[in-house]
């Protein structure tokens, strides 16, 4: 059951990441244009709801302690992100960097934090 929940989360989590990566490379421009906005949004909002429906399937097809290890990795993951943010927000506000090149990228990061420690508490406590 566990190989199997991970092996669907890695076949539906290849083309989301694929996904999050296209974004991120749309919204990399310093000056885009009206398209390229367009393009940049739009490709972020369909990575986002794929992340939920990712996350949904995989939140269904899990017993209760894959569950639970699953909300405890997310927890963790959504701290690093809160952390992560809040460090960009202030190198933006300080001139250092622009802010929309790394937050999805950062968003990027706490997806495979999540997932890293999930994987491997599954893996290590079973």
């Amino acid at each position: 059951m566990t190989r199997a929940a991970r092996r669907a989360v890695l076949i539906d989590g290849i083309p989301v990441s694929t996904l999050g990566v296209v974004a991120l490379a749309l919204g990399s421009n310093a000056h885009p244009s009206t398209a390229q906005k367009t393009w940049w949004i739009a490709a972020t909002v369909v990575f986002t709801l794929a992340i939920a429906w990712v996350l949904w399937r995989a939140f269904r097809r899990a017993d209760e302690y894959l569950r639970r290890i699953q909300l405890e990795s997310m927890a963790i993951a959504f701290a690093a992100v809160l952390v992560g943010l809040q460090v960009a927000t202030l190198l933006d506000a300080a001139g250092i960097i622009q802010l929309h090149q790394l937050a999805q990228l950062i968003l990027l990061g706490g997806v495979g934090i999540w997932m890293t420690i999930a994987d491997l508490r599954t893996r290590l406590n079973r």
